[in-house]
């Protein structure tokens, strides 16, 4: 977790100490091989490490917490850049990177190879079954071996598939990222445009609406989804995400009002417990060792939609914001953005359907023992 957090401090060094023209361009250059280390590693080695101190009863909430500290950030840092002097943000941006990693250096302890807790076993190094408590919360397709020891070689891609397609959990969680994230970037590449052109936003306006979606985030899972997770397991908190999730997207394809984007984002509360869920999912799905890979693959999967989105949203959303749309309907490409997000709630439907029949198989057979 060192190496991320200190390359990510050089890129707003360097604008820090200047921001002249010469200093942006070796900023871009520096942003982009930082970039290779940081942007979505950090997340993947924080995922892993929570999934080495929590056991798998408590993972969901743990998650997102997580997640909602991360949000808390992002409303933080926004509302500082909305009130700091350009002068000083990446001054303040550099002093806050450069304390997070002394902070990790100093205070956070190396999570070793510790075994995790509350009945949590480890499928993939080891054909022995899990605990019954365990058993509970896992399919019985998944406590099958995934991946072979690799000795200390780093997984090549044949495995990294092998993990993706080994079982249901695994291929649900990666189809249901992908849909999901497709829908979730093509929001972002086409909101902004579709705002301006139906109601005139702003700027201004647009960045009270990211702060108004990430305080419902945040406010989501810090506070809802370490409550909810005590009554209900991650499916459920999945499947009531992606319902929030596809009512926020097409209450904006829709909007008739220039209140309604504003309404449609306080639905983030919901949608915002997605993301913690899949990753929940997918750790209780595999062994202590593989936790950084599956987390990375994840992550894998929600870059490429994230560089997918915007080939196939941008010509959409200017299609249909020009005078040359086939129909006038200016949020078309807003309504395909919910229609994946739609796909991604059926595949979640379809995975608790098959969950809850391995499991009543499953109490059966033991019933029989």
């Amino acid at each position: 977790m060192t190496l991320p957090v200190t390359v990510a401090v050089l890129p707003s060094f360097i604008l820090a100490c200047n921001r002249s023209k010469v200093y942006f361009y070796v900023y871009y250059v520096v942003r982009i091989v930082a970039g290779v280390f940081c942007d979505g590693t950090m997340q993947c080695l924080l995922l892993a490490y929570v999934a080495d101190q929590v056991g798998a009863r408590r993972r969901a909430a743990a998650f997102g917490l997580l997640s909602g500290v991360s949000m808390a950030g992002f409303v933080s840092g926004t509302l500082a850049a909305r009130f700091l002097p350009t002068s000083s943000t990446f001054q303040v941006a550099t002093a806050v990177g450069a304390a997070t990693a002394i902070y990790l250096r100093a205070f956070v302890p190396d999570s070793g190879a510790n075994s995790l807790g509350d009945g949590a076993c480890d499928p993939l190094l080891q054909a022995s079954s899990c605990s019954t408590a365990t058993s509970s919360s896992s399919s019985s397709d998944d406590l099958s071996p995934m991946l072979p020891p690799h000795k200390g070689a780093l997984p090549s891609l044949s495995d990294m598939v092998a993990l993706l397609t080994s079982s249901m959990t695994m291929s649900g969680a990666a189809i249901v990222t992908f849909f999901y994230s497709l829908g979730e970037y093509g929001l972002q590449t086409a909101l902004l445009y579709y705002l301006k052109a139906q109601f005139g936003y702003s700027k201004d306006e647009f960045a009270n609406l990211l702060l108004i979606a990430g305080a419902a985030g945040m406010l989501s899972q810090l506070t809802v989804m370490p409550v909810l997770a005590r009554f209900v397991d991650e499916e459920i908190l999945l499947i009531l995400g992606l319902l929030g999730g596809c009512t926020h997207v097409f209450l904006y394809g829709i909007a008739w009002s220039y209140w309604v984007p504003y309404f449609a984002a306080v639905f983030v509360i919901l949608s915002a417990l997605i993301h913690p869920s899949i990753r929940t999912k997918a750790s209780k799905s595999v062994g202590s060792n593989e936790q950084g890979i599956v987390q990375g693959c994840i992550s894998g999967i929600n870059s490429f939609a994230g560089i997918l989105a915007p080939l196939i949203f941008t010509p959409l959303t200017a299609w249909f914001l020009s005078e040359t749309a086939p129909f006038n309907f200016k949020g078309f490409s807003i309504m395909c953005a919910g229609f994946c997000t739609l796909i991604a709630f059926v595949i979640s439907m379809r995975m608790r359907g098959k969950s809850g029949a391995n499991e009543k198989l499953a109490i059966v057979q033991h019933g029989q023992a």
